[in-house]
């Protein structure tokens, strides 16, 4: 219990029901940042699995690191990780054609002006290289080539290299567990079978063990899953549904054998019905399908993914059903939803860990007393369906913009959308120009390189591109791609940076 003298209405026990990553990422935080300042419980079966597909990451991941003092190559030993510099996308925009959404920086600005203007005009006279080679982390995901930035390099695309990692996300959990439990958490086993509310108000009392144990607690974190045991079946939170935007409702997941290169990136492959995720790992592959269930059957999607695997599938095809979208209130009375209980977005761009990342960490910032003050969890809310409802929004960009002939592709390309999607396809489709609004988490290159990777080309460039020549243009396009050329010809093979650094 609390060693720590507190104020009267501070909360005093923490419950988290689940385990997984959510569940762990949670009891890691909070165990670091409050110390012993209040009791932290966690609740977990080993007969209830976990989803567990969430095994890419997006760079933000090293803020979380960051908070709870984890060394990146011990976490990534054990979770026998690799890196990644971005997500090749093929077949998105039509058969045979490819792009990298690589993280970090394009080029370098001239001027006020950032590079992609510089290339819509060379594209407009026809004579532009491919847009890849403008940013060293998808140049060096081409070559199979990784390294941390280098911090003395400032003036080098050498130090600006972003990277997050691909891991297996049971032993990423494990991983956590030690750490949670060293700075102690107490896990308990076992299923929960009810849940108690309090008479006079519904706020969660107690959950009650199959053993008959009740456990209480003052905040509640639901990390159950999909199927939200604290915030859907005891307090009815609500879901909001995003299926007319996004089709796809069903998942099947198997790992296969590993084979070389190593790639230091995610792979996404569009297909009838759906799309493929390819994520390597030290002793695997990861491996699944995202597909719509109205177009296309469940054995036809595992015969598809199984047929593409690049080694020997190590283990049945995993089928999840989902509806995409998000609780209406993800905090609720005493219980927070994190995770897969707080909402579903299908993983094209790996935002499943940092919206628990985000989530928690938006707790941190607002976390509550005991009186559970209306205005804190209002806050709360507000931040995190905007933070969704944007992630959807990127997520919907790459099913609207494509140029496919099967029904579902054509369906997507010809539906409405959001409105804040299409305000920002709109000004993009017309100057090239994107904004980053408020805190929503894709910054402009990743906007740039989608938009342009899935065919939206801008009628028109910035107009402060014509005070360059033609041949300065042509001359501070070509040294870019020389200078991210020879910074990937130093950089090491993937496989020989983590075998040097982080080998499982």
């Amino acid at each position: 219990m609390t060693d720590r003298p507190h104020k009267p209405d501070a909360i005093r026990k923490v419950v988290i029901v689940g385990g997984g990553t959510a569940g762990w990422m949670a009891a890691t935080l909070f165990s670091k940042l409050y110390e012993r300042a209040f009791e932290i419980v966690l609740i977990e079966s080993d007969e209830i699995g976990i989803i567990g597909v969430g095994e890419a990451t997006i760079p933000p991941i090293k803020r979380y690191n960051s908070m709870v003092e984890l060394d990146e190559y011990d976490c990534l030993k054990a979770a026998k990780g690799t890196y990644k510099l971005g997500i090749e996308f093929v077949d998105w925009l039509h058969p045979g054609h490819s792009y990298m959404h690589s993280f970090g920086k394009i080029g370098q600005d001239l001027g006020w002006l950032r590079t992609h203007q510089y290339w819509l005009k060379t594209l407009q006279e026809g004579r532009a290289a491919p847009f890849d080679h403008f940013a060293i982390n998808a140049v060096a995901s081409r070559r199979n080539k990784f390294m941390r930035a280098r911090a003395d390099m400032t003036e080098s695309p050498l130090g600006e290299i972003a990277h997050a990692y691909h891991f297996d996300a049971a032993l990423y959990a494990r991983y956590l567990r030690g750490l949670s439990e060293g700075r102690g958490v107490r896990r308990i086993e076992g299923k929960i079978v009810d849940v108690r509310l309090r008479g006079e108000d519904g706020f969660v009392e107690a959950v009650v063990m199959e053993s008959g144990e009740a456990i209480a607690g003052d905040l509640f974190l639901d990390c159950s899953g999909i199927r939200g045991l604290l915030i859907e079946q005891a307090l009815h939170a609500g879901y909001e549904a995003w299926s007319e935007w996004l089709p796809c409702d069903r998942a099947i997941a198997v790992p296969c054998a590993s084979v070389e290169p190593l790639t230091p990136y995610t792979r996404s492959t569009a297909q009838a019905g759906g799309w493929r995720w390819r994520i390597p790992l030290q002793h695997r592959i990861g491996n699944g399908v995202v597909y719509s269930s109205q177009h296309l059957g469940e054995d036809e999607a595992t015969a598809g993914l199984l047929a593409n695997l690049d080694g020997e599938a190590l283990a049945e095809p995993r089928v999840i059903k989902f509806t995409p979208g998000v609780r209406k209130e993800i905090w609720k009375k005493n219980v927070v939803a994190v995770g897969l209980s707080s909402g579903f977005l299908e993983p094209l761009e790996s935002t499943s860990i940092h919206l628990i990342q985000s989530g928690l960490i938006r707790l941190v910032t607002l976390f509550p007393d005991r009186s559970f003050n209306k205005a804190v969890i209002d806050e709360y809310n507000r931040q995190t369906y905007f933070e969704y409802s944007r992630v959807r929004d990127f997520i919907i960009a790459h099913y609207k913009l494509n140029a496919r002939e099967e029904p579902m592709w054509r369906a997507c390309r010809e539906m409405a959308i959001p409105d804040t999607l299409r305000e920002k396809l709109d000004l993009f489709g017309a100057t090239g120009q994107v904004f980053r609004f408020n805190e929503e988490l894709f910054a402009e290159e990743s906007w740039i390189q989608v938009l342009l990777g899935q065919g939206l080309i801008p009628q028109i460039y910035d107009p402060g591109v014509d005070v360059k020549t033609p041949e300065e243009i042509d001359r501070y396009l070509q040294n870019i791609e020389n200078v991210i050329d020879k910074c990937v010809d130093v950089m090491p093979p993937h496989i020989d940076f983590v075998n040097h650094f982080c080998k499982a």
